[in-house]
């Protein structure tokens, strides 16, 4: 089995080879132009089996697709977790949503929710990725035209398919290296993926457990009302964590 750098590696290739048609106009493969945080990341953090691995849905325009990094709201990638690699750029970029890299200024809500979170129950991020690790299933922001996000699940069919095979491949292949006991999905979609990626693993090890947190997301009601402390009461409920 691949380390995770490889996986990832992996997976920029393959989404190198995919296509796709109006209404997405512009594709940012995270994992190219900004590969250098990334894998300091995985570097630094996914060198080991975990307990607990949450999986996101694919970059936010203002986190991972600036720092390379899953939920990467800017201040905490460089205060929290400490990396500042220099981003490139990706080949062709939207001017509504120009990539600024380390330079970034505006925040990504869902990674300020998340991130925060983790920095308040762990305190430091060696002691947050002792047991956990955070992960996107897509490594790809999608934006139409006028420059809105395009979130994967909202694909025709014919692009979903070969997409969906290669991310559920690589997830696959981090589960292998990561042996977690749960799967966390953020959010509905990632559940669903992990679910049916976990429902087809076979080997020696134990399958992790699959279970759904609220979405940080500001666009969710739930989450407005209290993200923080409605995600940590589902976690405890599932036995994830304990109080």
């Amino acid at each position: 089995m691949s380390s995770c750098l490889t996986v990832a590696a992996e997976l920029a290739g393959k989404m190198r080879d995919l296509t796709f048609a109006e209404p997405v106009s512009i594709v940012y493969n995270t994992l190219d132009y900004a590969w250098a945080p990334h894998a300091s990341y995985l570097t630094r953090f996914a060198s080991s089996p975990k307990r607990v691995l949450f999986l996101g849905m694919n970059p936010g325009p203002f986190g991972m697709a600036q720092t390379g990094i899953p939920f990467g709201d800017i201040r905490y990638v460089k205060d929290w977790l400490r990396i500042s690699d220099q981003v490139g750029r990706p080949s062709v970029e939207h001017e509504k949503k120009p990539v600024l890299g380390m330079q970034a200024t505006r925040s990504e809500v869902s990674g300020t929710r998340l991130w925060g979170l983790m920095a308040e129950r762990f305190g430091t991020a060696n002691a947050f990725f002792t047991d956990h690790m955070v992960l996107n299933y897509c490594p790809l922001l999608f934006l139409d035209r006028g420059g809105r996000n395009l979130t994967p699940d909202k694909l025709p069919r014919t692009e979903r398919e070969p997409l969906f095979k290669a991310c559920d491949a690589a997830l696959a292949d981090f589960i292998g290296q990561l042996r977690p006991e749960w799967v966390v999905g953020v959010g509905r979609f990632a559940e669903m993926r992990a679910q049916a990626v976990c429902d087809g693993l076979s080997g020696a090890y134990r399958k992790p457990g699959v279970l759904r947190i609220l979405h940080p997301s500001p666009a969710s009601p739930a989450a407005n009302a209290g993200w923080a402390a409605a995600a940590t009461q589902q976690l405890l409920e599932a036995g994830v964590w304990q109080a």
